[in-house]
């Protein structure tokens, strides 16, 4: 299957082409603290860029694969609409993939590679500490998937990993605000029925918010690690995964409502009480 997948739930715009061998091949823009995400500008040219580096047609796309979220709004709004209008344009599969199982799954993928237990800088351990009677099987690692939703609050989900690579969801994304991490981390080992657990936390939300995080025991990969980057290559993989779906059925998960939604609505309210 030659596969074509992005992301732009971050700041970040990601692009990768999963080849018919099942290589995958990728290009990313990042752009400076300050500087405005190039979404809407350059994820077409660097999809472009990307199929004609590979040699490969648009005619050849079998399948595309597309973040859809949480994340930032206006960049879900293109990678969604980009994803949706290929797809059919290209009559081909079209597949939504959650950003944060994809931010898990590149740390997973990492993990595994480097041989990182720490997967970071340090490990805390949480709740009632390990025992050191434990059994090395029961000494699990958990991982929360965090991107930054602005107005002071983070999308976060809760994974197990082990060392097969697939993260298993413990808890769904939702907003939240950051001092709630710990709540979030308690409620994750209780699903889990564990105890012990190290955790650690990655995304451009575990970043910014990273003395809440350790506050609340979770260790925070250093700013600059790839680990806190939504890859295309995970995206790929997840999206050959999972079964396609109609084109009018891949949305964005926006996680919350729009800002504009909650302003016109206070707008409305105002002027009511006013007349």
């Amino acid at each position: 299957m030659m596969l074509l997948g992005f992301d732009t739930a971050t700041p970040s715009t990601a692009v990768g082409l999963r080849l018919a061998d099942g290589e995958t091949i990728q290009v990313r823009d990042d752009p400076r603290p300050g500087e405005h995400p190039g979404h809407a500008t350059r994820l077409l040219a660097m999809t472009g860029e990307l199929l004609a580096a590979a040699g490969v047609a648009w005619s050849a796309l079998d399948r595309i694969a597309v973040g859809v979220g949480p994340g930032a709004f206006t960049g879900l709004r293109v990678g969604v609409a980009t994803a949706r209008g290929l797809a059919q344009s290209l009559a081909v599969e079209l597949v939504g993939v959650p950003s944060l199982r994809a931010l898990a799954q590149a740390a997973a993928e990492l993990k595994v590679r480097t041989g990182d237990v720490a997967m970071g800088d340090r490990m805390a351990r949480v709740g009632d500490g390990e025992d050191p009677g434990m059994r090395a099987e029961d000494r699990r690692e958990g991982l929360l998937a965090v991107i930054d939703a602005r107005r002071g609050e983070v999308f976060a989900a809760a994974y197990a990993l082990s060392d097969r690579r697939s993260p298993s969801e413990l808890v769904a994304a939702h907003a939240l605000a950051p001092d709630h991490v710990g709540g979030l981390v308690a409620q994750a080992q209780e699903r889990a029925g564990a105890r012990g657990w190290r955790w650690s936390a990655v995304g451009d939300g575990a970043v910014r918010f990273r003395a809440h995080l350790e506050k609340a025991g979770v260790a925070v990969a250093r700013d600059r690690s790839p680990l806190h980057l939504v890859g295309a290559e995970a995206i790929c993989d997840l999206g050959a995964q999972g079964p396609a779906g109609a084109y009018d059925e891949i949305v964005p998960n926006y996680g919350r409502r729009p800002d504009a939604e909650t302003a016109l609505e206070r707008v409305v309210a105002r002027e009511g009480s006013e007349a």
